[in-house]
């Protein structure tokens, strides 16, 4: 992972700041836009998204629309004719879903990055999607995005620009836009004094990155660990890491899911609480409201912030994108967001008091990571998860 220097980085906290800032620089692209999403629902949000693409597309700005084909398959079939009508080029990964069982199906694009003009770029966890999609979903989905300017963009222009034109060749489709003659240039400008790395998942050169990015930085933690994650299903070697921090004296603090969203991974995930407990990990329940964030603060200098869950299906199955900054005031704004949401949206649990849990929540939670292990034995990544 290489930190470049020169950046200015914005945290933006759920689609209330992510979707204004999404949309003003959309509408000040001029050359061309990539944007690429898990999930994408024509609700206010998704309007919102795509009335400004269009707008882009009808003024000459070569628009680039790259959708899961799993995630995003309730979008309406109009609306992406409308939307090509208009100029709009759309392309979905993996449009062949169907119910069989195999590894390559279970590939998915998970990353969320949006890339305009080789000016700004968007990273993290936010699908274009309404924060507020569900009767009882009140607050609002918690999540996070960053704004990135100055020399990082190139790297993400050029990972844009190669996934846009390998769907495309493996589609046979000719996406031959004018966005070829305007690669990401050389050298990109300072804005900031942020060191920063773009960090991806991928099944070729960069399987393990975001993995190795997380170990690294936890292996050298000297005071606190913080991490927030929607899907929380580590393998053996990322959770000797944070016992062995834990063991050296470093505060680690887990904010996980508390509301039930996708049953098998909840209670999966609990097979494992007795364990960071007993080594001294704080856990927090967050239920205030749906948690998707994919962050994490290191001894108040080190942070992440993208689309990677840590579970199997993220870490070996998933196209993911994280941002990693190395820098203090940036890291110090995402620590006092963590912190305030565990102080006003989360319940610590207790050692104690999980010892004394019903029998049948522990059987329902270890019956659910066995579930996981044979799912992840069946596309033939058990081993490679156990080791993880």
């Amino acid at each position: 992972m290489d930190l470049i220097p020169g950046n200015r980085l914005t945290l933006l906290k759920n689609g209330a700041e992510y979707f204004p800032a999404l949309e003003i620089a959309i509408d000040h692209a001029r050359r061309e836009i990539f944007l690429e999403s898990y999930i994408y629902e024509y609700d206010a949000s998704g309007r919102q998204v795509s009335e400004a693409l269009m707008r882009a597309a009808r003024r000459g700005v070569t628009v680039h629309l790259l959708l899961d084909g799993f995630g995003a398959r309730t979008l309406p079939g109009a609306v992406v004719d409308e939307m090509r009508a208009a100029g709009v080029q759309v392309m979905f990964y993996r449009p062949d879903v169907t119910l069989r069982f195999k590894r390559h199906r279970l590939r998915r694009l998970h990353r969320k990055i949006a890339v305009i003009d080789t000016r700004i770029a968007f990273v993290g966890g936010i699908n274009i999607i309404d924060d507020i999609n569900a009767p009882d979903q009140i607050p609002p989905r918690f999540d996070y995005a960053v704004s990135v300017e100055g020399p990082l963009l190139a790297e993400i222009h050029q990972s844009a620009r190669r996934l846009w034109a390998l769907i495309g060749w493996l589609q046979l489709r000719r996406h031959r836009s004018r966005s070829r003659r305007h690669r990401a240039p050389l050298h990109i400008a300072p804005r900031g004094g942020v060191e920063a790395a773009f960090v991806r998942r991928d099944n070729i050169r960069h399987r393990n990155d975001i993995e190795n990015a997380y170990l690294d930085a936890i292996d050298s933690a000297k005071d606190e660990i913080i991490i927030a994650n929607a899907y929380f299903l580590p393998g053996r070697r990322f959770r000797q890491a944070l016992v062995q921090a834990s063991a050296r004296g470093v505060r680690v603090v887990l904010l996980l899911q508390g509301r039930v969203e996708y049953v098998l991974l909840h209670y999966a995930s609990r097979a494992l609480y007795g364990m960071l407990l007993g080594a001294g990990i704080e856990i927090y329940s967050y239920h205030k409201s749906f948690l998707h964030a994919k962050v994490a603060v290191i001894d108040g200098r080190w942070a992440t912030v993208g689309s990677s869950n840590i579970d199997p299906f993220s870490l070996m199955l998933a196209r993911e994108a994280n941002i990693v900054a190395l820098d203090a005031d940036f890291a110090g704004k995402l620590r006092s967001s963590l912190l305030q949401a565990i102080s006003e949206g989360a319940q610590q649990i207790m050692a104690d008091n999980w010892k004394q849990q019903p029998y049948y929540q522990r059987f329902l939670a270890w019956v659910s990571y066995g579930v996981v292990r044979f799912l992840m034995g069946m596309v033939g990544y058990a081993r490679r998860y156990e080791e993880a």
